[in-house]
């Protein structure tokens, strides 16, 4: 079945069924009687000479339309309940008529109400049963407001079946209580009728198929017959045989027919398209046209009560509506702003919360913006296959959602990039940070799932969006090619390998400057492409001691000059180790300057002030720091606040103040993560 509710024939045994032979003679021979009867009656009325048709046709219509329908009810284990009762409710009214012709017809005065009357009118309320599960066989599932479109037709209908039929036959309709009540029972039900089939056609969305155009047809027959017929028995001018008695044969021959129609159902019913807004608009224009008409000629109490009463149904199906609208515009923003296969944020909502974000972020309450983007992640496309990576990225994102909840949003940006966005007031970055990677990192037979990020913190590092994600941009495949095996990686790892393996401290001392450092030229805004040539020199920025011996390097005291020289050497020595590799010769101009001090009385070169290269300089202060809350030969291990306080105490001697002064705010700033 199409989704979008649009009428489809289902099975092919119905539809066999609604074709079959036996089925079409029977309403063939029902519509053949029916003419005849019409023809009778035309030509009896012209004074042809010819009589009235006799009430055994009449009767044969009546019977045989009941018989038809109850045919169809027990052909179809589908819909049989229905089928059923509409013959039933038929059957009702052939047997009125049949007691009326028999016992009735030749009174002088028929008593009102009678046995007639009575199977009469429980052709009604078995005809209501009918109606309603024939509807909930055809129907599988429809929109809330269409029940008002029906309520509004209904009662709109019946608003105008009070003032033209009602209202006149209770003007001329008089005699006992009893009979006059049986009597308005009739237009009263039809009209309960036709609001119903109204109803019904406004819950199939307003498409009349051939069963639901003969059913209200036959209905409306009934409805017809039954007002005319009162307003002449009322005033006296009713003459039995004539063309008012057709409606009586016609109803049911045209519920017959529709018994036997092609099935129709339809999986759902969406209130699309203009009839639903122009149908219920007509309604609504005929309810204030009777409220408006009320004006000039005086309606009855109930014409303007329904007709108001539809009004009211108008208002509310505009209020249903609204909301309905404002609900599917809040699910379609919903899904503009969220990525369909992971149901994180995607980058349009990324845009717009950032945006938000920054407008109440400063120092005090700064945001932390990281993007990642999956290492390996091609490979395991390629060899397990789209799906497969499609339920890795699923699974990965739910962990990602997971990790930083409660301390910031995740987001995927696209493919395999995502991001996190946060407060950095409530959680230290690094701990985020690395609790996101974790996340988005997996491993199992065949494969290993890692991440790359950068991050950056706002406003400190950026105001605008463009420009953080520029940044975070950077950094992150600047620690993507950290560990990609380039030329200038497999020399590093080999150089860094013979540090540790001469000193495993020295090592450590390395890395954990390397970190410092890089924090460091982040705040102080450190071109992009130059982070990770400065984090380079960073790690091997004492290369040149693998060439001082041991027992000076280990000495608890004071250095002779002789020692001295040799130590001095050293960063010359580091540059020429690194020099030796070509992918390596920038790292190695820095490593030479990394002893230099800002008062000029560094070594090996005396350079003084900016003459000092900047990343230098930044590495100077790092290692200082962290040579001295180490623990040396000859000297005790210093607490950080002390260590900071000899920086402040040497910043534009010894060391730049203004790289002293973001080391500071650097290390605060890692301490409260810490503690965090």
């Amino acid at each position: 079945m199409r989704s979008n509710g649009h009428p489809r024939t289902t099975g092919v045994g119905e539809a066999a069924l609604a074709g079959a032979r036996g089925g079409a003679v029977f309403c063939f021979a029902l519509v053949a009687l029916l003419v005849v009867y019409v023809v009778l009656t035309l030509l009896g009325e012209t004074g042809s000479g010819m009589s009235a048709p006799g009430p055994w046709i009449y009767n044969v219509i009546l019977v045989g339309s009941a018989a038809c329908c109850v045919a169809r009810g027990l052909a179809s284990p589908v819909e049989r309940a229905p089928w059923l009762l509409l013959g039933l409710a038929v059957g009702l009214w052939a047997a009125g008529d049949l007691y009326y012709t028999f016992f009735l017809s030749e009174l002088e005065t028929v008593p009102i109400p009678s046995i007639s009357d009575a199977l009469y009118l429980g052709f009604y309320p078995v005809a209501y049963a009918a109606l309603g599960l024939l509807l909930l066989k055809r129907i599988g599932k429809f929109q809330g407001n269409l029940w008002l479109d029906g309520v509004i037709g209904g009662l709109v209908v019946c608003a105008v079946g009070a003032a033209v039929v009602l209202e006149p036959v209770l003007r001329t309709t008089g005699g006992a209580k009893l009979g006059v009540l049986t009597n308005l029972a009739y237009p009263l039900f039809d009209l309960l009728l036709l609001a119903l089939v109204v109803g019904v056609i406004a819950l199939n969305g307003w498409r009349l198929d051939r069963t639901w155009l003969l059913t209200a047809a036959g209905f409306a027959a009934f409805g017809v017959a039954d007002s005319v017929y009162l307003y002449q028995a009322a005033t006296g001018t009713y003459v039995e045989g004539e063309l008012v008695d057709v409606g009586w044969v016609l109803g049911p021959v045209l519920l017959a027919c529709a018994a036997w129609s092609p099935v129709r159902r339809i999986a759902e019913v969406r209130a699309e398209g203009w009839p639903t807004l122009t149908l219920p608009t007509t309604f609504a224009a005929i309810g204030l046209g009777l409220l408006v008409y009320d004006h000039f000629q005086r309606l009855g109490t109930l014409a303007l009560v329904l007709a108001a009463a539809s009004l009211a149904a108008v208002i509310g199906r505009a209020v249903l509506t609204f909301r309905e609208k404002l609900r599917l515009l809040e699910s379609s923003r919903q899904e503009a702003l969220t990525d369909s296969l992971t149901g994180l944020g995607n980058r349009r909502r990324f845009m717009q919360e950032i945006e938000d974000d920054l407008r109440e972020a400063d120092v005090r309450y700064p945001l932390v913006l990281v993007l990642f983007d999956l290492d390996g992640f091609k490979i395991y496309n390629d060899t397990f296959g789209h799906p497969s990576g499609d339920s890795l990225l699923v699974r990965l994102s739910a962990n990602l959602g997971t990790a930083v909840e409660g301390q910031g949003r995740a987001y995927r940006m696209g493919g395999d990039e995502f991001c996190v966005l946060a407060s950095a007031a409530r959680v230290g970055p690094g701990a985020l940070i690395s609790a996101a990677a974790m996340a988005l990192s997996v491993e199992g037979e065949g494969f290993s799932i890692n991440c790359s990020y950068g991050s950056v913190l706002l406003p400190e590092e950026a105001q605008r969006v463009s420009d953080a994600l520029r940044i975070a941009d950077g950094r992150m495949y600047l620690h993507k090619n950290r560990y990609r095996p380039t030329a200038g990686r497999q020399s590093m790892d080999v150089l860094l390998r013979v540090l540790h393996e001469r000193d495993s401290e020295l090592g450590r001392h390395l890395a954990s400057v390397a970190d410092l450092v890089e924090a460091v030229g982040r705040r102080l805004r450190v071109p992009t492409e130059q982070l990770e040539t400065l984090r380079q020199a960073a790690e091997l920025h004492d290369i040149g001691k693998v060439s001082i011996p041991e027992p000076i390097l280990s000495k608890p005291g004071m250095l002779t000059d002789a020692e001295w020289e040799i130590v001095r050497r050293h960063p010359l020595v580091g540059e020429r180790i690194l020099t030796a590799a070509p992918a390596l010769g920038q790292v190695a101009r820095l490593v030479r300057s990394t002893h230099e001090r800002f008062d000029g009385t560094g070594y090996p070169d005396g350079l003084k002030g900016h003459e000092i290269p900047l990343g230098a300089r930044i590495i100077a202060v790092c290692d200082a720091f962290d040579a001295m809350t180490s623990e040396r030969p000859h000297a005790r291990a210093l607490t950080s606040e002390e260590a900071r306080r000899e920086l402040l105490r040497c910043a534009g001697t010894q060391y730049d103040a203004e790289v002293v002064e973001a080391f500071i705010e650097v290390h605060t700033r890692v301490r409260d993560e810490l503690v965090a």
